[in-house]
């Protein structure tokens, strides 16, 4: 058996162990006696690395481009209360969507936006990233697919996002000009909250 040293320092898949070395008998030896951490499917972590968000990680490794949105990017910012039973996670449209073990809520968004206001979230204890869009992104998202994500979130989220210090409800318009179906249901809020 070959030294878990050979084994790449973040995830790794079955493919990858075996291009180290590690067969599919090493690797079922190591996750039983706790060298290795199984984190899904084929999908599996040293155990000595520090604690990190599994779900996330197995998230990115099976689709690099995820981006996190609509009411676990709100969370994620701190605008709205629920912890959300499936992490949201957009997608170029047109791109497959991977299976995966963690629960997550998938949509597809235009290509020509799809990168409008979206950064990269550093998965504590990894040296991974993950997609994730800007508040400002995240509410104008959640008013644009009201209809299909509930009409509860969006109002709570642009409460809380105009109740903080620097937030100015032209950028949220800037960005809901940029996007379909979004600039009249956003435009109707903030003059119900002035």
């Amino acid at each position: 058996m070959h030294s878990i040293d050979s084994l790449p320092a973040a995830a790794f898949s079955t493919a990858m162990a075996t291009d180290a070395g590690v067969g599919a008998r090493d690797l079922r030896r190591l996750s039983e006696n706790g060298t290795i951490d199984r984190i899904a499917r084929g999908l599996y972590r040293r155990a000595d690395l520090p604690p990190a968000n599994l779900d996330l990680i197995e998230i990115v490794t099976r689709r690099p481009d995820a981006t996190m949105c609509l009411s676990s990017a709100l969370a994620h910012h701190g605008l709205v209360d629920v912890i959300p039973a499936r992490i949201d996670i957009a997608l170029p449209r047109g791109a497959r969507i991977p299976r995966t073990d963690t629960p997550v809520s998938w949509h597809h968004f235009e290509v020509a936006t799809f990168a409008l206001e979206r950064t990269e979230l550093a998965i504590d204890g990894s040296d991974a990233t993950i997609g994730l869009y800007s508040p400002e992104r995240s509410i104008v998202d959640a008013y644009r697919l009201r209809g299909s994500e509930g009409y509860e979130i969006a109002p709570e989220a642009l409460k809380n996002w105009l109740r903080r210090r620097g937030s100015h409800p032209t950028a949220l318009l800037d960005i809901a000009r940029q996007l379909p179906r979004a600039s009249g249901p956003l435009r109707h809020a903030l003059e119900l909250l002035s």
